[in-house]
């Protein structure tokens, strides 16, 4: 079996692309490759099939954030990839495609609100620990005038521009491009006595505190979900959701490789070679003390494990670990005495090298003598 492609390259967006962009290259795409369009095209058929499954993986912020951090093995089981027949595309799509070609008549009825998105910076230790935030967002509203109705009388009329289906259509032939009605805002209705308040709108903006918990883990470009943070539904429809954008700060010391969290420690030569004690800070809580062993080299990693960061996906997890990378430093200007002493540490490692040299060659020569000897018997 081929390996799947990535799905930001199907749709042609990037990583940090958000839900409209997602959806607009998904509709550009269905658009090109509809079968409809291409009708006995096997490979816009196949086109058209990698289109609908990255976008339902995309579009869903669970299905999404799972496949950010661990690929298509964090979809398995979770239904989030792989297609069979058209019809099984076409259910997950409908709301799309009736968009798109003019399906469904009538007017949408009570809409869901829309989801919101915000972009959070927070620091290296709060991504570590986790953190409560309150945020202030911009959200719309019912208005309370007029309880949402848009007019001061309660009364509406059929909208006159869409006629009381909610859409407006555009082009002739095989494909029409549905829209939705500016003017009743695919409601099918207008206030014949518009609300002051609202201006007819039945909606007002405002400006809300939301206390959002980032939990333990997350890395620059996750994606947080909070239900029913958006805006206010119409006419009693749920709400929409707020999407928290991550943005860690880097740290002084410390960095991130995946779950690991990692440090530089600058030791002398005399500790590499003699072993001891160092000591090192903590992400969060007291400095600890780590053993270094002796003949340690330039680069060699101490690893704490289950000291790094968490899953934030899956607390339950194994955290990732905390690696010390040892940096072994030369002395600088060196007084006379701690030159001589060098030199005659040098002499030594010379002395040792040769004596090793000549122990070889006499057990060679040995081993020569001993077989030759044994030969002539």
């Amino acid at each position: 079996m081929s390996e799947k492609p990535d799905y930001y390259e199907v749709l042609g967006v990037s990583r940090g692309a958000d839900a409209e962009a997602i959806k607009k290259a998904y509709r550009n795409l269905a658009l090109k490759y509809h079968p409809d369009r291409n009708p006995g095209d096997k490979k816009a058929e196949e086109l058209f099939k990698e289109a609908a499954e990255a976008y339902a993986v995309l579009s869903d912020p669970d299905k999404r954030r799972s496949y950010d951090q661990f690929g298509h093995d964090g979809l398995r089981g979770a239904g989030g990839a792989g297609f069979g027949a058209y019809g099984d595309i076409f259910a997950g799509f409908g709301d799309i495609f009736r968009d798109f070609f003019g399906g469904g008549g009538g007017h949408q009825g009570p809409r869901r609100g829309q989801d919101l998105a915000y972009e959070m910076d927070i620091d290296f230790i709060e991504a570590y620990t986790g953190v409560e935030r309150e945020i202030s967002i911009p959200k719309e509203e019912n208005c309370s005038a007029c309880g949402g109705s848009g007019s001061k009388n309660g009364r509406r009329e059929t909208c006159p521009q869409c006629r009381g289906q909610g859409q407006v259509f555009q082009g002739h032939g095989f494909i029409r491009m549905a829209s939705t009605c500016p003017r009743c805002l695919g409601t099918g209705t207008v206030a014949s006595d518009p609300c002051p308040e609202c201006r007819g709108q039945g909606r007002v903006k405002v400006r809300r505190e939301v206390t959002v918990k980032i939990p333990p883990g997350v890395d620059t470009g996750h994606r947080l979900r909070y239900q029913g943070k958006g805006d206010q539904g119409r006419q009693g429809a749920p709400p929409g959701d707020l999407f928290v954008e991550i943005s860690v700060r880097p740290h002084e010391i410390f960095s991130r490789e995946r779950n690991h969290v990692l440090l530089e420690k600058k030791i002398d030569m005399v500790l590499a070679a003699l072993g001891g004690e160092i000591e090192i800070p903590s992400v969060a809580g007291p400095s600890r003390i780590l053993e270094v062993p002796a003949g340690s080299q330039n680069g060699k990693l101490l690893r704490l494990e289950g000291q790094g960061f968490a899953n934030p996906a899956d607390p339950s997890r194994k955290r990732g670990d905390f690696i010390v990378a040892l940096n072994v430093t030369t002395p600088k200007d060196l007084t006379e005495r701690q030159k001589e002493l060098l030199r005659e540490f040098a002499s030594i490692e010379e002395e040792k090298k040769g004596e090793s040299l000549f122990s070889g060659i006499r057990r060679k020569v040995g081993e020569k003598l001993k077989n030759a000897t044994g030969r002539r018997r």
